[in-house]
């Protein structure tokens, strides 16, 4: 066993902020998964037309004002909505806080499609004349645009910067949080992971071309990894952030902890720009685990990344079964039956659906599966309805991108 380090190296969770296409916080979220409520809709973008999406619909004016909204972006004020419901659901003495000391550290698959498409549709309406274009768009287009404007927002005056990682962000903002903690770069991390993949054509376009867009006449049904009818993606929107603690410092504080980090890794497959490769993502899953100085048989929930096509589901589940074939605990599940693929946000919401579990020993489902796909059989894959699965002491999240980026992590109860 790996010796547990000493408790200012060791960091927590101890407040949770999102939105998600089936809820705007922290219960509204899990509540949903138990009941099996899916957050998919009909929805029409142009270009593309009539499709199917996972929409957020949270109150931008909870934390911004109007002219806030017109400067800045569908992804900014998701983080900013998220970043403060972070911090107030995490109980800490914002007013005396010194924000020099406060980092900011955001996953995102994309950023700036959203901007520049919108903005070539309105020159479009001017001949192409540039001298319509908006001064805007560069500060709306900037890779570090989510996490600064969170910082704007919330007068955070630390280190702030976007983790571009595919659809491994959300891992990746909570990984790079945890490790400026532990560099002493920070005092208080904001991280995870934000996504307004909804509002840019070209991403449904893209998705379309390959086949890879989901279809269904019920909404609610077309997000459907594992189903053998599964046909594609369904792209969401998104947002979760976590703060991140010194053990050391919560404990001082007597802060509630949702759960310690324990272990994490990424690699990459280094094969081919969208195909994954399960050798390695099973070396990613076995890395995370030896690093949290444990063995497969010890975690109790995966949270898999599946997306619902039919080359990702399998070889996910291929890599899966490398590490956990003689796992007779393991469960399986997966979020984004539920509400969609949300790209940079999906990693720390699917993690954030576990975490109650810790609580209430339950194991949320995954949901329309009516025919399970022969090669995406695993032992215990929970679906159709939650399983009670007991004492829940470690949960596994994987999230996994294009251009081969794989990312594990896992946390402790406490």
């Amino acid at each position: 066993m790996i010796s547990i380090p000493s408790d200012d190296q060791r960091i927590v969770i101890t407040g949770i902020g999102l939105t998600a296409p089936n809820g705007n916080n922290y219960g509204e979220f899990r509540e949903s998964l138990l009941a099996g409520r899916s957050g998919v809709t009909p929805y029409e973008i142009r270009y593309v037309g009539k499709t199917l999406a996972g929409i957020c619909d949270f109150d931008e004016l909870s934390y911004q004002k109007r002219k806030d909204l017109r400067r800045g972006t569908r992804a900014g004020s998701v983080g900013i909505y998220a970043a403060n419901e972070a911090v107030v659901d995490s109980g800490i003495d914002w007013e005396n806080t010194d924000r020099s000391r406060v980092g900011v550290y955001i996953g995102v698959t994309e950023h700036g499609n959203v901007e520049t498409e919108n903005e070539v549709f309105e020159l479009k309406g001017f001949d192409y004349d540039t001298q319509f274009w908006s001064h805007h768009h560069n500060p709306r287009t900037v890779a570090n645009n989510p996490a600064g404007e969170i910082s704007l927002n919330m007068g955070i005056t630390g280190p702030h910067y976007s983790i571009g990682a595919a659809c491994a962000a959300g891992n990746a903002g909570l990984i790079q949080g945890a490790q400026m903690l532990r560099l002493g770069d920070c005092d208080l991390a904001l991280a995870g992971g934000v996504s307004e993949s909804v509002r840019t054509f070209g991403i449904f376009a893209s998705f379309k071309s390959q086949g890879a867009l989901a279809e269904h006449e019920d909404a609610t049904r077309a997000s459907r990894p594992f189903d053998v009818d599964r046909n594609g993606i369904v792209v969401a929107e998104g947002g979760c952030i976590f703060v991140l603690e010194r053990f050391s410092d919560a404990k001082a504080r007597g802060a509630e902890i949702y759960g310690e980090l324990a272990g994490y890794a990424m690699n990459s497959d280094a094969s081919d720009f969208v195909l994954p490769n399960p050798d390695r993502q099973a070396e990613c899953v076995r890395l995370a685990i030896a690093r949290a100085g444990l063995t497969a048989d010890q975690i109790d929930i995966v949270s898999t990344h599946a997306t619902g096509t039919s080359s990702g589901d399998v070889q996910e589940c291929a890599a899966l079964r490398q590490v956990f074939s003689e796992s007779e605990r393991t469960c399986f599940n997966n979020a984004k039956s539920f509400i969609g693929h949300a790209m940079g946000a999906a990693g720390a919401l699917e993690l954030t659906g576990n975490l109650p579990a810790f609580k209430d020993g339950v194991c949320h489902a995954t949901i329309n599966v009516d025919k399970l796909d022969p090669d995406c059989a695993l032992n215990n894959l929970v679906y159709g309805d939650a399983r009670e699965v007991g004492n829940v002491r470690y949960i596994l999240n994987n999230s996994f991108g294009m251009l081969g980026i794989n990312s594990a992590v896992i946390i402790r109860k406490l």
